[in-house]
């Protein structure tokens, strides 16, 4: 994740990639050798001997809130990549933190910068579903053990802290509450399937509420050979429907893939609409076959938070929104211990 960062902040406006810290020497070193950076002991010293004036966060998971804590104390901005956190106390705190310090505070979340899934947001906003009522979100995909065996801390509790549920389905919960407002109620039960390698869960369902009055489904695995698709469909008050399918076929890793198929617009029934959805998947289509989009959605997003840094305004997706999908992550596990719906 760090490198497909690097190539994006190489070309985003109002950015510059000045130098990097981690927890591995070794690795860090050999990071700012290949992008030309300064290799630092910590971000207090990225800021420094630097100068720098934001970080992304790109370690992992668990790593997220005590990295955000140290960048935010050091003065900076900072970017976290998904998920914020795993617990609702812990993305509270750095929230908090950052309102103390005077600080942006961000999480990647780069499929809201994908013109289908804008184009259900910009629905909404005009009232062409009425009131998001009902939302599905189905991720339907596959990780060998390879995948697994890639790094020492995945498919652990106590190192990457849970499975699909904070790895692979943050994006979509990101934009499920994109569409459909803060989270109230979760509701969940989580299982493995077909992965006796790995500590943590390969599939889960969950029911969420918002707090809008509006309902979800949750449907989300990494069992499904070769892979094959993650989709967010919302259906609204007025009875029209509308979806985009994030992701196709073996869904994209870092490092090790690309981004196989566009997303598109598999789903559109606004009067007057239903039409324009080939239209926009042939577009879709043509606009992704020109760019790298394993990075170039991270220049989008890392472009918008630096302009609010600059304008002095909130990026389009703050640490609140990290904190809706921390509330259906922790809510799943909380819900499957306990046996009952999690309330926020």
């Amino acid at each position: 994740m760090a490198a497909l960062h690097a190539q994006a902040l190489r070309t985003a406006a109002h950015c510059e990639l000045v130098s990097v810290t981690g927890h591995h020497k070794e690795k860090r070193d050999a990071f700012a050798a290949r992008w030309g950076l300064a290799s630092r002991d910590s971000i207090e010293e990225m800021v420094k001997k630097d100068g720098i004036e934001a970080v992304v966060i790109t370690t992992p998971h668990l790593q997220h809130p005590h990295d955000a804590m140290e960048a935010l104390g050091a003065g900076c901005h900072v970017l976290v990549e998904k998920p914020l956190a795993l617990s609702v106390s812990e993305a509270e705190t750095m929230i908090s933190a950052s309102q103390v310090r005077g600080r942006l505070l961000g999480v990647v979340s780069q499929r809201r910068w994908y013109p289908s899934c804008r184009r259900i947001r910009t629905a909404i906003d005009e009232g062409l579903l009425g009131t998001p009522a009902l939302g599905q979100l189905t991720i339907l995909g596959w990780r060998d053990e390879p995948y697994y065996r890639s790094d020492p801390w995945r498919g652990s509790w106590q190192h990457e802290g849970g499975g699909v549920i904070v790895n692979q389905a943050p994006h979509q919960f990101d934009l499920l509450c994109w569409y459909m407002g803060e989270v109230a109620e979760v509701y969940g039960e989580w299982a493995n399937i077909n992965h006796p390698y790995i500590e943590v869960e390969d599939s889960a369902v969950a029911t969420v509420r918002f707090r809008t009055g509006g309902l979800a489904s949750v449907f989300i695995s990494n069992s499904q050979k070769p892979g094959l698709y993650a989709k967010v469909h919302i259906h609204g008050s007025s009875g029209s429907s509308v979806g985009v399918q994030t992701d196709g076929g073996a869904m994209f890793i870092a490092g090790r893939s690309a981004v196989l198929e566009p997303p598109y617009n598999d789903l559109w029934t606004i009067p007057g609409q239903e039409a324009m959805r080939e239209q926009w998947q042939k577009e879709d289509a043509a606009f992704f076959a020109g760019i790298d989009a394993t990075w170039y959605f991270f220049a989008q997003q890392e472009e918008d938070f630096a302009a609010a840094i600059l304008r002095g305004g909130k990026p389009a997706v703050t640490g609140h929104d990290g904190l809706q999908v921390a509330r259906i992550i922790e809510g799943i596990y909380r819900a499957q211990r306990d046996k009952m719906p999690v309330r926020y």
